[in-house]
Parts: C-alpha cells; sequence; structure tokens
C-alpha cells in the first residue's frame, strides 16, 4: 500500500499555524478537511475516537475512500514503534495537538534570516536551528 505523496507545498505566508485547532463530528465536512490538513502537519494530533478513548500521534500516511468506514489513516505514537490504523468512521474529533515543528522554517524565511544576518555582520552559518 503505497504512501500518498504530499505534493502540495505551501509556503511560509500562506501557511497558518493549527496547533490547537480541532474539529468534531458534528460537522463532518469540518473535520474532514481537517484530516486532510493534519496529513501535512508536522506535529502530533489527538484522535478522540467514537468509543470514548482518544490516540496521539503524527499521521504519515491516509487512504480516502468512498465511505468513511473505508477511509482510513495511519499515525505513529510517540511512545512506540507499532503505526495505529483508525478509520475514519472511528473519529468523533481531532485535535492538533503537537508543535508543528516546520512551521516558520520555510527554505524563504531561512534564506532570509540569512540575508538580515549578513547585512547585519553577524555570523550566519548554514546549520539549522535546534529542534525544540
Amino acid at each position: 500500500m503505497p504512501q500518498e505523496t504530499k505534493a502540495k507545498s505551501e509556503t511560509a505566508s500562506t501557511h497558518t499555524p493549527l496547533q490547537g485547532l480541532a474539529a468534531t463530528r458534528e460537522d463532518e465536512q469540518a473535520l474532514l478537511d481537517a484530516l486532510e490538513k493534519a496529513f501535512d502537519y508536522r506535529g502530533d494530533v489527538t484522535l478522540t475516537l467514537t468509543d470514548g478513548s482518544s490516540v496521539t500521534g503524527y499521521i504519515f500516511d491516509r487512504r480516502t475512500a468512498s465511505t468513511l468506514a473505508d477511509s482510513r489513516l495511519r499515525l505513529m505514537p510517540p511512545d512506540t514503534d507499532t503505526p495505529a490504523v483508525v478509520t475514519y468512521d472511528q473519529i468523533d474529533r481531532i485535535e492538533f495537538t503537537g508543535k508543528d515543528a516546520a512551521h516558520g522554517k520555510s527554505f524563504e524565511n531561512w534564506v532570509k534570516r540569512y540575508v538580515e544576518k549578513k547585512m547585519k555582520g553577524e555570523t550566519a552559518s548554514i546549520e539549522s536551528e535546534k529542534l525544540d
């Protein structure tokens, strides 16, 4: 089962921070939109399932189909090496709970910061920033 590619690339100026956003089954279209955004999110999300349980992790794969029961996603919980598989019809709520490690870290922003440092006479290097 090949992974769908993350073909859509957003620049930092069009990328809205998603951390803290939540969507529920009460608005099914909003939930589906949030699940699509979660696939491109570089942080953890928390899914509350219809049975009341929850699972947190990084969504790395999803398969959309004609029904919610046939649509599924795979996420990697932080405390295990085994991916969790969840069908869309099991999802009651999604919340973007983890920090998006890629937010504001586009190549364009990096070049801008690099040039600003060079113009000020500061040392500018090609090493990336430390992750939190």
